[in-house]
């Protein structure tokens, strides 16, 4: 089925960043090198500007963020600046910027000065940002990852999250503890209830039980509060066993009420210097390079009707983004 496709989360950036020779263009190397963005009829993908906690973080988002620049500014490339309210399928791929891990705008001795200037920099190259994780999978100073227990919203991530409201960024829970998610949205709730809540590249635990997926009640929050859930097709998130998994998770994701908010996040990333070989391969053959959305939806039209396919490929993707930017 040939629909335009939009992705929440990809780490192109990165891999661009941090390993020498990169090229978007090579297939070899990532999932969602342009020739499979292209093969997949990806239109919109979301490009995470990706660091871990660690002394040199702001200077790598920096770079990331301008890699983002060079990008969309190439007269001849293939990417540009996407544009919610006026977007119409074109042979450029539209993107977006975001931020996975908030220590990319602040290390753990950084002054909170610093922090402010290292987002107003980045806004400057990258425009708009789709939206910001507080942590990856370990704790910083914002808050706890999803492979940290009993750590959630600290002082630091509250003040975080209110300059992200003012911004209007939308907040992501992908990388959150299950106490950094319920700090997230009490203090959203005390403050600024309608601040936007998503989760870029995010499974269900009730069909896979991994700390990394959403449990339905965090889920059905950002649904009620019309956020976008965008499903993972990292085998560890899905199963490590099932292929089909993936298809399970999209459907529960309609179940629970998720029709207007069901999207992709497929999370490709350069796996080949990743040290624990036990994930390896990190994708199942049926999602793994970003060519294969219109066979995942040819799979999925036996149970979904074109509209919730539509929804599902784009246009929940779309709306969000409009409503956010008006």
């Amino acid at each position: 089925m040939h629909l335009p496709i939009f992705d929440l989360h990809c780490d192109l950036l990165s891999y661009l960043a941090k390993i020498p020779g990169a090229s978007p263009s090579n297939e070899n190397d990532i999932a969602c090198a342009l020739p499979w963005l292209r093969k997949g009829n990806v239109h919109l993908q979301v490009l995470a500007i990706y660091t871990d906690v660690r002394p040199g973080s702001m200077d790598l988002a920096l770079k990331q963020a301008e890699i983002f620049q060079s990008l969309i500014e190439e007269k001849t490339g293939a990417f540009t600046a996407f544009q919610a309210q006026s977007w119409k399928s074109s042979d450029q791929i539209a993107a977006l910027a975001s931020i996975e891990n908030a220590a990319g705008l602040g290390e753990e001795n950084a002054s909170w000065e610093a922090i402010e200037r290292q987002l107003d920099k980045i806004l400057s190259k990258v425009g708009r940002l789709a939206y910001v994780s507080l942590t990856h999978h370990t704790e910083n100073r914002f808050g706890g990852g999803n492979y940290t227990k009993g750590i959630g919203l600290k002082d630091e991530g509250r003040r975080l999250l209110d300059l992200l409201i003012e911004k209007n960024i939308p907040i992501d829970l992908s990388h959150s503890s299950d106490l950094l998610a319920e700090g997230i949205l009490n203090h959203i709730d005390q403050h600024q209830p309608h601040a936007p809540i998503i989760a870029s590249h995010s499974n269900y635990r009730a069909i896979w039980d991994h700390v990394r997926n959403l449990n339905d009640e965090f889920a059905q929050e950002i649904i009620r509060r019309k956020g976008i859930i965008g499903v993972n097709f990292l085998r560890a998130f899905l199963d490590n066993d099932v292929p089909e998994r993936l298809f399970e998770h999209i459907l529960h994701g309609f179940q629970i009420g998720g029709e207007n908010a069901q999207s992709f996040g497929a999370d490709y990333f350069y796996t080949q210097d990743f040290p624990d070989k036990s994930r390896h391969p990190f994708y199942f053959p049926l999602a793994e390079n970003a060519s294969k959305y219109p066979e995942i939806l040819d799979v999925l039209a036996e149970n979904f009707s074109a509209e919730q396919l539509e929804k599902l490929a784009y246009k929940n993707v779309l709306h969000f983004y409009q409503n956010l930017f008006s």
